[in-house]
């Protein structure tokens, strides 16, 4: 089978660039601004809707001032609009609340990071694989176990001819195993050797990290995040939908599958049980600046397991892009401007980005409802100028 993994875009909704790096300028050498700048925000966000994006909307804190906008429409039919506070899927968001759990359950000696994952999922990773990888590969992904995602929907990579949505529609409802999806990762060939770097990301990794949460804890893993890291953190938006709908207001989600759907198909209903462990939240904008504030402030898990979840590798993202991954962390360094920590994630329709300055001052939350678009689309340079301005950076000439 042909897998066409670099187009995925289903792991990172990525930070300088577009969904197709290849094509998208990315701003050099940004400058820190001080402080909020409402009107600057507002623009860029009315520039991106401009540029064909239907909605997008945003939180920006700096130093206990908040700042929330919106742009653009939640239905296209209805022109309804879209809002700061609706709710949203943010995808591999999802990775950072299991990875807490996964740490809160090292502190409690549980679970030991650089133990084989064979030791507590023998019946899942047998043999000489699970003497092999450990927790840790699981976390930061250098496990080198495949991704599962272009074998359990192989229309969308192309694999039997022309990309199409085929398996994607008929998916949606679908109730997925997460035993049966990780049994395809692991069928498939193995992307790299157990701990080589670059890393290269894999959801097959984040389904068995969900396994071991409940093999270790006695609760489904959905059960425990919410228990300990959601309701820890003071989350009041932030669930694992229980069915394909999204309980509460919130934007429909528009999927364009690289051109192969025109016009983009409304995918806000849509059973998440085909990665629940690695992006299965439902959030809001707040939330989500809540939860990177409350987690880097230490108050989710202790200093000692922060430290371990900002340990970096290199890691080859779904979209080609090479990114510097912790244990469900991602570091963005931003010359000129600061280093920021957080997460970014993509499902069908529906993209997110949440970073906090290392410092803690500023932090930004990014829903748009538009996905994988194709080409060299207006929208690449809109996007990444919302990104910069959210961040606190201004542009500079594009090279």
């Amino acid at each position: 089978m042909k897998l066409r993994l670099a187009l995925l875009g289903l792991a990172a909704f990525s930070l300088m660039a577009s969904t197709t790096p290849a094509t998208a300028s990315t701003p050099t050498a940004p400058a820190p601004t001080p402080g909020l700048d409402p009107a600057g925000l507002q623009s860029a966000l009315d520039d991106l809707h401009a540029a064909g994006m239907p909605g997008a909307f945003a939180e920006v804190r700096d130093a206990g001032r908040t700042w929330r906008g919106a742009a653009g429409v939640a239905d296209l039919e209805s022109g309804r609009p879209v809002r700061p506070d609706l709710l949203h899927r943010v995808g591999s968001i999802t990775k950072t609340f299991t990875s807490a759990a996964v740490l809160q359950q090292v502190e409690q000696g549980r679970v030991r990071l650089d133990a084989p994952i064979g030791d507590y999922l023998p019946d899942l990773v047998p043999g000489e694989r699970g003497r092999a990888v450990t927790v840790r590969m699981l976390l930061n992904h250098t496990s080198g176990f495949a991704e599962y995602i272009p074998y359990a929907f192989p229309s969308i990579t192309g694999a039997d001819g022309p990309v199409s949505s085929k398996s994607l529609d008929e998916n949606r409802y679908t109730h997925f195993r997460a035993t049966d999806l990780i049994a395809l990762g692991l069928a498939a060939p193995p992307s790299a050797e157990p701990g080589a770097l670059p890393g290269v990301y894999s959801n097959t990794n984040y389904l068995l990290l969900g396994e071991l949460l409940e093999r270790v804890t006695g609760v489904p893993a959905e059960e425990y995040i919410t228990r300990n890291v959601i309701e820890r953190a003071g989350l009041r938006h932030t669930f694992f939908p229980t069915g394909p709908r999204i309980e509460g207001p919130h934007s429909k989600m528009y999927e364009a599958l690289w051109g192969a759907l025109e016009p983009p198909r409304d995918y806000s209903v849509y059973t998440m049980s085909w990665d629940m462990t690695g992006a299965g939240l439902v959030s809001t904008m707040e939330d989500l600046n809540r939860f990177y504030r409350t987690l880097l402030g230490g108050r989710i898990i202790s200093p000692a397991s922060l430290a371990q979840m900002r340990r970096t590798v290199p890691v080859i993202a779904l979209d080609g892009s090479t990114i510097s991954y912790g244990l469900g962390l991602q570091k963005v360094e931003v010359p000129g401007c600061g280093t920021f920590w957080g997460n970014e994630g993509t499902v069908w329709g529906a993209g997110a980005v949440s970073m906090t300055r290392e410092d803690g001052r500023r932090q930004m939350s990014i829903a748009i409802n538009l996905m994988r678009w194709s080409g060299a689309h207006p929208v690449n340079d809109a996007l990444s100028t919302l990104k910069l301005r959210t961040l606190g950076c201004s542009e500079s000439e594009q090279p």
